[in-house]
């Protein structure tokens, strides 16, 4: 079943190649969107996809790469839009 959700990870996420580390999972499994650092420091992943892929990244974004310390990650369901047509890493 298509899904699509978005994500905040809060943490240290920043300066440690989280971004990539999406990249690489959602590219994985299948899933386009895109991840972006907040100003806030927290750092926002927008995914499309198969819902249990979708499971699968949440699983990848709780636990991080090394030296990253998740501490809270938000879910929103979203309406699937099919707009996307890879997995990007966005810049300010």
């Amino acid at each position: 079943m298509k899904k699509a959700s978005r994500f905040i990870i809060q943490g240290t996420v920043q300066g440690i190649f989280f971004r990539q580390f999406v990249k690489q999972h959602a590219d994985d499994l299948k899933l386009r969107g895109f991840v972006r650092n907040l100003e806030s420091s927290d750092v926002e992943v927008v995914a499309e996809g198969e819902a249990e892929n979708l499971d699968r990244l949440l699983g990848f974004l709780k636990k991080g790469p090394e030296h990253s310390q998740i501490r809270r990650v938000r879910v929103e369901e979203k309406k699937w839009s099919g707009d996307f047509r890879e997995f990007k890493i966005l810049r300010f």
